[in-house]
C-alpha cells in the first residue's frame, strides 16, 4: 500500500489510522483465538502451548476493508461474540 498524501505529517497521520485499524483486528482476533482455543479444551482436546506459538492473529481475510458497513442495532451478540464456528467434525493435519 502506498501513501500519497503530500505532507510529511498527512502521511504520518494516515499512517497512524492503518496501525490502528491492524492493532484492532490483531486483538479481535487474539480474542477470537482464545475463545475457539478455551472451547475445544473444554471439550476435551488437547492442544498444547508450544502449538499455540506458532499460530499468528496477524490475518484478515474475514474482514471487510471497504469501508462499506452495515449495522443492526437490533441484533445483539450473546456475551457479546458472535458465535464460533464448529464443523460437524474436526478433521486433523498432520
Amino acid at each position: 500500500m502506498k501513501i500519497r498524501d503530500r505532507s510529511f505529517d498527512s502521511q504520518a497521520f494516515r499512517a497512524s489510522g492503518l496501525n490502528l485499524v491492524v492493532s484492532a483486528i490483531v486483538h479481535w482476533n487474539t480474542v477470537y483465538l482464545s475463545r475457539a482455543t478455551a472451547h475445544l479444551r473444554q471439550h476435551g482436546r488437547n492442544i498444547a502451548d508450544e502449538l499455540l506459538k506458532h499460530v499468528s492473529p496477524l490475518s484478515w481475510e474475514h474482514i471487510n476493508l471497504t469501508g462499506i458497513y452495515s449495522w443492526d442495532a437490533e441484533q445483539q451478540m450473546p456475551e457479546g461474540f458472535r458465535p464460533l464456528r464448529l464443523p460437524g467434525r474436526l478433521l486433523r493435519a498432520a
